[in-house]
């Protein structure tokens, strides 16, 4: 209500009625705030461990997505009422139910078992609902004078990282591990669109793939600024536990140094953000659970009044990605360090952050009530490095050339990149 009173964000397209969920536009105050959750990752999270960033395109072609596994593997159960046809994710309608979570490789088969198990009808007219069937979520665009070059909205940013790589690599002289992050959007054709920021078909993402040698994942340079630091950690079958990234390594709770590190970094940035660090933690991702190309997930959870959500996930892709396009392209993507004998194709761990889910926490988490005789005030707590303005000017009385004065303060704060 408040986000919809002070026009930080809206629905697309909203004076039309029939104007498909999951799209949202931000009004003035809500760029500046999203800008700002950009601007302080770009700098405490890109720039102080010396990534590159780069901006890649939107619409990228098939293959990209027949190498990466999307067309076969980025799909969503969905079950349809037969009477009121209307459309559900089997998996949530299930976890809705039972209150525990339904392993995304569960098969089709196993998901019907559970749904005649609990007695599942449609939520919106109690009617009988069909088999589950897997539905691809990609958005397919066509192009071309003739429309026939089949191409994909990308489903995450990641891709135009991947496919860049061996070029930005080559040019930047660098050595690994070699972080590439970029900023923008992805699009995904969500079956049930809700929650607003929450689950959208077009969503920001600042996502950074860290490039490095398997064999050196236990060389960190920077390894004593972390080493003591404690992560909050949700293992399989365990309570949360503050756990030291060097104890983390030595128990083998994660693959290497370098997975913690970045692992304490990220847990760093959003307390630099004002989030404190109880409402914080590391989630593991069993087998069954995580993505499709991941060795080892970690999903980076706040506590909000909605309860726990994911904010990051935390991926040891492996090779997959650049060996699966470089079969694909015919493009060799190995490569050899100084020093090294043979040659070897990078390793990638991904810290893919959503930026509209961490402005929603944000809002969720500053939201104020206060009473004031009869009438309760609403407002927004933010952080000062979040806040839509730093400093504001009030002449406060229209006489003297106060107002000429107090205008001319506002340009010099203006002229020297404050925002009031």
């Amino acid at each position: 209500n408040l986000a919809l009173r002070r026009g930080l964000f809206f629905p697309a397209a909203e004076i039309y009625s029939n104007a498909p969920a999951g799209f949202f536009d931000y009004g003035p105050e809500g760029v500046k705030i999203r800008r700002k959750i950009i601007d302080f990752w770009r700098r405490e999270f890109v720039e102080k461990e010396g990534f590159l960033e780069i901006h890649g395109a939107q619409i990228l072609p098939e293959p990209v997505f027949k190498a990466s596994g999307h067309l076969d593997n980025f799909n969503d159960p969905i079950i349809q009422c037969k009477k009121c046809h209307a459309f559900f994710r089997a998996d949530k309608i299930l976890e809705e139910k039972t209150g525990q979570n339904v392993p995304e490789a569960a098969s089709t088969e196993d998901l019907d078992k559970l749904v005649a198990q609990h007695k599942l009808v449609c939520g919106k007219c109690k009617g009988q609902l069909d088999k589950v069937k897997k539905f691809n979520m990609m958005m397919k665009v066509m192009i071309g004078a003739s429309n026939d070059v089949p191409c994909y909205l990308r489903p995450e940013t990641c891709q135009n990282i991947f496919l860049d790589f061996t070029r930005v690599y080559k040019l930047s002289r660098k050595t690994l591990p070699l972080g590439l992050a970029q900023v923008g959007c992805s699009f995904r054709n969500e079956i049930a669109p809700r929650q607003q920021l929450l689950r959208e078909r077009e969503l920001g993402q600042m996502e950074t793939e860290v490039f490095f040698n398997p064999a050196k994942i236990n060389e960190v340079g920077r390894w004593d600024e972390v080493k003591g630091y404690k992560l909050n950690l949700l293992r399989l079958g365990k309570e949360v536990e503050a756990v030291p990234c060097q104890r983390a390594v030595d128990e083998k709770m994660v693959s290497g140094k370098l997975v913690a590190y970045y692992l304490a970094r990220v847990q760093q940035l959003y307390e630099k953000y004002g989030i404190p660090n109880a409402k914080l933690r590391f989630r593991e991702l069993d087998e069954e659970t995580r993505a499709f190309y991941a060795k080892e997930t970690w999903d980076f959870e706040a506590e909000t009044d909605l309860g726990w959500i994911e904010l990051i996930a935390c991926n040891y892709r492996t090779d997959y990605d650049l060996r699966r396009h470089g079969q694909e392209s015919k493009a060799d993507q190995a490569l050899k360090e100084e020093g090294d004998q043979d040659p070897f194709i990078p390793h990638v761990f991904e810290v893919s952050i959503g930026l509209d889910r961490p402005f929603y926490m944000l809002l969720d988490l500053g939201l104020r009530k206060e009473k004031r005789g009869p009438e309760e005030r609403v407002m927004l707590d933010l952080n000062q490095r979040l806040a839509p303005y730093f400093v504001a000017v009030f002449p406060l009385q229209k006489k003297d050339g106060l107002y000429e004065k107090a205008w001319a303060v506002h340009e010099l704060l203006r002229d020297h990149g404050l925002e009031s």
